[in-house]
């Protein structure tokens, strides 16, 4: 078939938060000139089926990258997470200057808002840090209501700490339960995850446990089934209000990096770097290329 007449966008996919090819959160990037109408952001979202997938292009009116990301049910996502940290990654790999002629820090723009970055190109892999606003909180959410949306039993959390509505740039429910084994055994009732996502004003349920690794101090799983995640196997919009609520905790010091671990029950297995910064909370993480390719419309 000829695409001779056809309008095209190149894109690649990449494997976020990992540095091994079919592991991590696959995401599709895709290279476009500008705006699309939003119909077209949808349709593209929902062929590839990833939990996200962004669209970028240099603005040079803005001297930054510019980026929007869509689940593949149609929601617009904001926040650095996996969306921000893959399109930087392709961009830098390919070996394009997106951040010629910015002063100070380096920045892109999620839709209309500035998202700082750190860059580290030390080890030969691009490891970027996505800077996120320090963690406020909301509400605490009671623990029987949380165990019916997670199928798991009262017993089955943690004593110390409630389930708590935490934000940087996204609203999530932070739910620390006992072990990893409570953890792997979790299974989520989308429609009670939902209930409680309308009631109490967040997006997403972050199910975490504190491991005593020396390689990763937490193990995290993530549901969002309000917009169409049934799970993800990594989420930088969650990691960041976690680094504060265990900072706020006591759980972890300021100016140090930690890693969680995300994803290993689904067989992608995703290492989220954060360290809480004196202006925020810093997540950081590498991307690598899988696959490649161009889209007619």
């Amino acid at each position: 078939m000829s695409h001779s007449k056809t309008k095209s966008f190149s894109y690649r996919v990449l494997d976020v938060f990992t540095e091994t090819p079919f592991t991590g959160n696959q995401l599709a990037v895709i290279q476009v000139t500008g705006e699309l109408e939003k119909q077209l952001y949808e349709k593209i979202s929902s062929e590839f089926g990833y939990s996200e997938s962004s669209f970028a292009y240099y603005s040079v009116e803005d001297r930054a990258l510019k980026i929007r990301s869509f689940t593949s049910t149609g929601f617009e996502i904001h926040g650095g997470g996996h969306n921000l940290l893959g399109v930087v990654s392709d961009f830098l790999e390919k070996g394009e200057d997106i951040f010629a002629g910015q002063a100070g820090e380096p920045y892109v723009i999620m839709k209309d808002t500035p998202t700082y970055l750190e860059l580290n190109n030390s080890s030969g892999t691009h490891v970027i840090g996505m800077k996120q606003r320090p963690a406020s909180f909301g509400d605490v959410v009671p623990v029987e209501k949380v165990a019916e949306g997670l199928s798991l039993n009262m017993a089955d959390f943690s004593s110390e700490l409630p389930p708590v509505v935490a934000a940087t740039e996204v609203s999530h429910l932070m739910v620390p339960v006992k072990s990893t084994e409570v953890l792997d055994k979790i299974q989520s009732n989308k429609k009670r995850l939902s209930d409680l996502s309308i009631r109490y004003g967040f997006e997403g349920v972050y199910c975490f446990s504190l491991t005593g690794s020396n390689t990763h101090l937490v193990e995290t799983r993530f549901f969002n089934p309000l917009i169409g995640i049934d799970e993800d196997p990594a989420t930088g919009s969650a990691a960041g209000p976690l680094a504060g609520l265990l900072y706020k905790t006591g759980r972890i010091k300021a100016g140090t990096s930690y890693q969680l671990l995300q994803g290993s029950i689904m067989k992608r297995p995703s290492i989220i770097k954060f360290q809480i910064a004196d202006d925020g909370i810093v997540i950081s993480g590498s991307s690598v290329v899988t696959m490649e390719g161009k889209i007619f419309i």
